[in-house]
C-alpha cells in the first residue's frame, strides 16, 4: 500500500493521467448509459453519444499513454543521478544515458586538490574519463597503514575515486577512514579494500579498473606507472633535494630557485593502459596542481609526454591560480607554461585556461601571509610559448580556500571540443545536441551565482600588479591599504630579527656560490 500511495505524491506527477482517465471513462460510459437506456433517438441524441464516445476514449488513451511514459521516466529516474534525472524528462534520461556512455574520452593528468576538481566537473558531461595519477611515496615517510599493508601510496587515487564518485563526500569519508582501535588501528579502510582487490585480481592495474564496476563511479583511474618513485629537485645553485618534503623549506632557505624536477628511476615504465587510454583521448587535460610534483613528473614517466605530443586531439593546461610557496615563488602564467615546456619539450599543450583573477583582496591576503601570490597574467609572454590562450572566471571561494570551480572548468573544456563539432559540421550529432544542451544549463547556473555573488557585495577583484578588471578601481584603496599594513609588519620583523642576529653572532660573511651538495633524508 505504501508503496501504491506514492503514486500520488506531486512529484510522482501521476494524479493528473489518473484524472484524465477517470473522465474518460465517465465519457465512455455516459454514452453507453444513453444509448441503453434511450427508447427513441434523435440527431441530437445520436451526436451527443458519438461525441461522448469519441471524447471518453480519446481521454483513455492518452491518460494511458502519458501514464506509460510517466513510469517509464520514474523506473529511470531511480537508475540515473544526474541533474537531468531531476527533472524527469524520458529524452534526457533515456537518451542522454546512451549518449553519455559514448561522450568524449576525455584524460585528466595531474594531482592534488586540482585533479579532484576537474574530474568532479567533467563526469556531468560523459563517462568517459580517465584520471592519471602519480602512485610515489616522493621520498615521504611511509604511514602505518602502508607499512603494515605493504601498499604503494595510494591517496592520490582514493581521492580520485571520491571525485568520480555519486556522494564524494560520503566515498571520501569512507575510503580515507583509519581505524582507531581494535587489531585494525592506525589502518586506512582504502588501502585495506584496494590491497583486497589486487589479491583478488591478481593485478593492481586490473583491480583498480574493476573498482569501477564495485564502487559504481564515474570513469576510471589509472596510476601512471607501477614502480615506486622518487621525485627530485636541482636547484639553480646545484643542490640536490631527494625529498619532496623538503624542496619547499630548502628553496626558501637558499633563496634559489628549482632548475629541474626529475624522477628516480628515470626509465620507470608507464602502467598498463596508460598510454592506450592517452593514444584515444578526444583531450587531454594536464594540471592544475603543484606544478613541480603533481604535474610535471607525470610526464616524465617514459612515453607519456611522447604519447600526448602525438595525440590529435585537444591538449589543455589548467593554470593554477596561486603561485605555491618554495615551488613557484612569483612565477607568472609565461614561466609556468616554460617550466612544462622545458620538462616535456614544446608540442604537449595547445590551449591554456586561466583565471580571471577576480578574488577578493582579504582572501589573497592570507595567501600573502604563507607566501603565495596570485599568477601574474602575462598573456603576450605565454602566446610566445606557442599557447591559444583561454580566458575563464575558474576560481570561487571554499572556505578559507581558493579553488578552481569544477563546473567553469569542466564547461571551458566542453565548450572547446563543442565547437570542434560545429566546425566538422556536426550539429545534428547527438553528442554535440547532448553536450551543448549540458553546456548552455551549466553556463546559465555559473551566470545566476555569480549574479547573487554580485548582489551580495561579495565581488572578486584582481591584485593591481595584475590585469585590471572592472571591480579593481572600486577595491583599490583596500589593497594599498594591506600592501602597505603587510610590508611595514615585514619590515618590522626582519629589523627585529637582524638586531638579535647582531647581539648574538658575528656580522655575516660575503656569501659565495657553494658547492654542489645533494641533501637526503
Amino acid at each position: 500500500m505504501k508503496g501504491f500511495f506514492k503514486w500520488f505524491r506531486n512529484e510522482a506527477k501521476m494524479k493528473r493521467w489518473i484524472f484524465i482517465i477517470v473522465i474518460g471513462i465517465l465519457l465512455a460510459c455516459y454514452g453507453m448509459a444513453k444509448l441503453l437506456i434511450e427508447k427513441q433517438l434523435g440527431i441530437n441524441d445520436l451526436v451527443k453519444i458519438i461525441f461522448s464516445f469519441i471524447i471518453g476514449f480519446a481521454l483513455v488513451i492518452i491518460g494511458n499513454i502519458f501514464m506509460q511514459r510517466r513510469t517509464l521516466e520514474l523506473l529511470v529516474q531511480e537508475t540515473d543521478t544526474r541533474d537531468e534525472a531531476k527533472e524527469g524528462q524520458v529524452k534526457s534520461l533515456i537518451f542522454n544515458k546512451k549518449v553519455y556512455d559514448e561522450g568524449p574520452n576525455i584524460v585528466v593528468i595531474g594531482g592534488g586538490t586540482g585533479l579532484d576538481s576537474v574530474l568532479k566537473g567533467l563526469k556531468k558531461y560523459t563517462n568517459n574519463i580517465t584520471a592519471i595519477v602519480t602512485v610515489s611515496d616522493y621520498g615521504q615517510q611511509a604511514t602505518d597503514s602502508r607499512k603494515i599493508l605493504e601498499t604503494l601510496p595510494l591517496e592520490d587515487i582514493r581521492n580520485s575515486f571520491s571525485a568520480l564518485s555519486e556522494d564524494e563526500t560520503v566515498m571520501g569519508g569512507l575510503l580515507n577512514y583509519k581505524f582507531t582501535d581494535g587489531k585494525l588501528k592506525s589502518l586506512c579502510f582504502g588501502d585495506i579494500y584496494l590491497l583486497a582487490m589486487k589479491e583478488l585480481y591478481g593485478d593492481f592495474t586490473v583491480s583498480i579498473e574493476q573498482t569501477k564496476k564495485v564502487l559504481n563511479i564515474t570513469g576510471k583511474v589509472l596510476p601512471v606507472t607501477l614502480d615506486e618513485i622518487e621525485i627530485c629537485a636541482e636547484l639553480e645553485d646545484g643542490t640536490v633535494i631527494k625529498n619532496k618534503n623538503k624542496i619547499p623549506e630548502i628553496v626558501t632557505d637558499k633563496v634559489s630557485r628549482i632548475n629541474r624536477i626529475f624522477i628516480n628511476p628515470s626509465n620507470c615504465s608507464p602502467a598498463p593502459g596508460v598510454i592506450d587510454a592517452i593514444e584515444k583521448a578526444d583531450a587531454i587535460i594536464i594540471g592544475p596542481g603543484s606544478l613541480y610534483t603533481n604535474v610535471i613528473p607525470n610526464l616524465l614517466v617514459k612515453g607519456v609526454a611522447k604519447a600526448v605530443k602525438e595525440n590529435k586531439g585537444f591538449k589543455i593546461y589548467i593554470s593554477n591560480i596561486m603561485t605555491e610557496p618554495g615551488q613557484t615563488d612569483n612565477y607568472s602564467l609565461s614561466e609556468h607554461i616554460k617550466a612544462i615546456h622545458e620538462h616535456a619539450g614544446k608540442g604537449i599543450v595547445d590551449y591554456c585556461i586561466y583565471d580571471t583573477g577576480e578574488i577578493v583582496p582579504e582572501f589573497i591576503r592570507k595567501y600573502n601571509r604563507e607566501g603565495a601570490d596570485l599568477v601574474e597574467q602575462d598573456i603576450n609572454k605565454s602566446k610566445e610559448e606557442g599557447i591559444k590562450m583561454i580566458q575563464r572566471n575558474l576560481s570561487y571561494i571554499d572556505g578559507e580556500f581558493i579553488r578552481h570551480n569544477p563546473d567553469a572548468i569542466a564547461s571551458s573544456i566542453i565548450e572547446l571540443i563543442c565547437e570542434d563539432l560545429k566546425f566538422r559540421d556536426m550539429q545534428n550529432d547527438t553528442q554535440y545536441l547532448m553536450l551543448n544542451s549540458r553546456l548552455k544549463k551549466t553556463k546559465k547556473q555559473l551566470k545566476t551565482t555569480m549574479d547573487k555573488k554580485k548582489d551580495n557585495k561579495n565581488i572578486k577583484v584582481k591584485n593591481d600588479r595584475k590585469v585590471k578588471s572592472k571591480f579593481a578601481k572600486k577595491y583599490q584603496d583596500r589593497i594599498v591599504s594591506i600592501k602597505e599594513s603587510d610590508e611595514k609588519a615585514q619590515k618590522r620583523k626582519q629589523a627585529k630579527t637582524k638586531l638579535e642576529q647582531n647581539k648574538q653572532e658575528e656580522a655575516p660573511k660575503k656569501r659565495g656560490r657553494k658547492p654542489k651538495k645533494i641533501i637526503e633524508e
